[in-house]
């Protein structure tokens, strides 16, 4: 199925997490797992852990404040729902281009 609409814009992201997988303790059996992609994980370390405002995060990823506030918004939930429901938390995927450069970098290096 073609997608619809207007094609994604890539979002601007730092670092590769470090981490890519969270899980819970003391849970039997196989929990659920939910997916934080990359771009909300960029969300969360700019807006939550350092604590910068949402207009700066937005500019640095390359996006406009309100698209950075729903990727905030999303990822908040999916680590929400993760931690009430014993879930795995994986970050992976998302529409995002890894550059520690401040302008946009060239599309090849494009990670999906």
């Amino acid at each position: 199925m073609e997608q619809r609409g207007r094609p994604r814009k890539y979002r601007m992201v730092r670092l590769n997490p470090k981490i890519s997988q969270f899980s819970p303790r003391g849970k039997p059996g196989r929990p659920d797992e939910i997916i934080l992609a990359v771009d909300e994980y960029e969300a969360i370390r700019l807006g939550d852990h350092m604590g910068i405002g949402q207009k700066e995060a937005a500019k640095s990823m390359h996006i406009s404040q309100q698209t950075f506030s729903r990727l905030l918004r999303r990822a908040h939930k999916a680590i929400a729902t993760a931690l009430v429901n014993g879930a795995i938390i994986k970050i992976q995927g998302g529409t995002y281009v890894v550059s520690s450069r401040e302008e946009a970098p060239k599309i090849e290096s494009v990670i999906k």
